[in-house]
């Protein structure tokens, strides 16, 4: 049989580190500690591996998953083996946390080391009109992997304010404190607008990464963040 299928490009990598990329849309974990990905973020396994639904772990958490409909299910990987994670064929990108914090996106976490903390924070000016805007925290020591749709840049927000759509925004540095802010009126607002109703403010001290590409805002409807 033959094909440009098999090239060597397109074969498995081995790879010592316990993350690595395939290629830039894919990555492989291999297992030992478990990992706690996003559901539905598997797309193969080799090996003894089981999944399972990841709660809340407090009363906390749980009550922040309630009320928020960017709620993260996550599942946790055990056993002995290797997974492969994607999501929607983004750009999967690794962050090494030595002792930081990473704010995150909710719908651009694909996967982190079970031994990192997380929670689950609102933006401050998150309200009725931005449909409640919350982000995922992850810190400590180990491995986080996200996933942007298309090739995102990195901005410098130290030196001037930075606006960021917030269905744009992928990560921030965990020590800026965006706000959400309006650049319409309310009486744009009440005519339908422009559709950029809604930024993050980010200024200070650190970075954000944006993708070139918004995602769906949640549906107020969507029931799913009550799930523990």
């Amino acid at each position: 049989m033959r094909s440009v299928l098999f090239d060597q490009a397109n074969l498995e990598v081995q790879a010592q580190q316990r993350f690595s990329l395939q290629n830039s849309q894919m990555l492989r974990v291999g297992l030992g500690p478990d990992v706690l990905a996003v559901k539905g973020a598997m797309v193969a396994y080799q090996g003894d591996i089981r999944f399972d639904h990841q709660g809340s772990g407090s009363v906390g958490k749980l009550l922040k998953r309630m009320v928020t409909n960017e709620d993260v299910p996550l599942m946790r990987v055990s056993g002995q083996g290797e997974v492969f994670f994607a999501n929607q064929a983004g750009h999967v990108f690794l962050i090494d946390l030595t002792g930081d914090a990473l704010s995150v996106n909710g719908t651009n976490l694909l996967a982190f080391d079970a031994a990192l903390e997380w929670d689950i924070n609102r933006v401050k000016g998150a309200g009725f009109f931005t449909g409640g805007l919350f982000n995922t925290t992850v810190s400590g020591t180990g491995t986080v992997a996200l996933c942007a749709v298309g090739k995102p840049v990195v901005l410098d927000c130290s030196a001037q304010p930075t606006y960021v759509d917030t269905q744009a925004a992928v990560a921030w540095s965990a020590n800026l404190a965006p706000k959400v802010v309006s650049s319409m009126n309310l009486k744009s607002m009440l005519r339908g607008g422009s559709g950029e109703a809604f930024q993050y403010a980010f200024h200070g001290p650190g970075f954000v990464v944006v993708q070139p590409f918004e995602w769906e805002p949640p549906s107020s409807t969507d029931t799913s963040g009550s799930q523990s």
